[in-house]
């Protein structure tokens, strides 16, 4: 769970002319959980930009963890206090900042906003 507001701001960092996704990593799902019922959980905290729950290629189930990509820094912040430790398919899912986002590793991330 995030500690602080410094750690949702790690996931979108505002820039001159340049946004950040706000994009989480959801750990502990089912095998059973599709990215339609990842997307449909979490629009209950805000508008979600996309869903994916990564599937094993050889049998299709759910690999037991996902993202969820986030319209603004906002929603991040209000899926974080009411989804966090919620239950999906039976099981309580664990909600964390996109590990990709970490150590300045999003340079290539960056989507122009103006567009």
């Amino acid at each position: 769970m995030l500690g602080a507001d410094t750690d949702i701001a790690r996931i979108a960092r505002k820039r001159t002319g340049e946004y950040l996704m706000p994009k989480v990593y959801v750990g502990n799902l089912a095998s059973s959980v599709t990215s339609a019922e990842l997307l449909t959980h979490f629009s209950r905290a805000g508008e979600v930009r996309g869903a994916l729950a990564v599937r094993d290629k050889a049998s299709g189930l759910c690999r037991g963890f996902g993202f969820v990509e986030m319209a603004e820094l906002s929603d991040v912040a209000v899926a974080f206090s009411l989804l966090s430790n919620s239950e999906l398919n039976g099981q309580k899912i664990t909600i964390e900042p996109d590990p990709a986002m970490k150590n300045g590793k999003a340079r290539n991330k960056v989507v122009d906003k103006r567009a």
